[in-house]
């Protein structure tokens, strides 16, 4: 939800944009204009995949303070010399950088899933770029309480 092929809608259909000058003040422009925060990482030659249909931008090169990419320096609408295979993509990783309180710890970020109500569930951590759970091996009450502090919960 926070990664993927950047498209943009003009014209009444969707394109992607070409990787040219792609940077990671680009990706801080895409992560602002989505409400996203955390690292923003630019990421090239089609690291989410390939898209189809037109390519509606190239040469995108934002200073990193616009609040849209329509704000950005860029080539005209669709005049791009690009392939898919350069599809522009971005990650605005919620889970890095100093937007995002961590708690300090080789187990990442924390969760609970499958619970009835948001106080309760399965403990996961982000760790590494996935979700995973926690063995319950030496689980106490101790380990909970630290993931109910953590998670904002007295």
């Amino acid at each position: 939800s926070f990664e993927g092929r950047v498209e943009v809608y003009h014209d009444g259909k969707w394109g992607t944009i070409c990787d040219d000058q792609w940077d990671d003040r680009d990706a801080e422009v895409v992560c602002r204009q989505l409400g996203l925060s955390g690292t923003p990482k630019a990421l090239s030659w089609a690291h989410y995949g390939q898209g189809s249909g037109p390519i509606l931008l190239d040469e995108v090169q934002c200073s990193g303070n616009e609040l849209s990419l329509d704000q950005c320096k860029k080539s005209d609408w669709g005049q791009q010399n690009c392939d898919h295979i350069e599809d522009a993509g971005v990650s605005c990783d919620p889970f890095t950088g100093t937007d995002v309180q961590l708690c300090q710890s080789d187990a990442g970020t924390v969760r609970l899933a499958g619970g009835r109500s948001p106080g309760e569930g399965r403990v996961e951590v982000y760790y590494n770029g996935d979700w995973g759970t926690v063995c319950d091996d030496g689980w106490t009450d101790l380990g909970a309480q630290v993931v109910c502090r953590q998670l904002g919960f007295r």
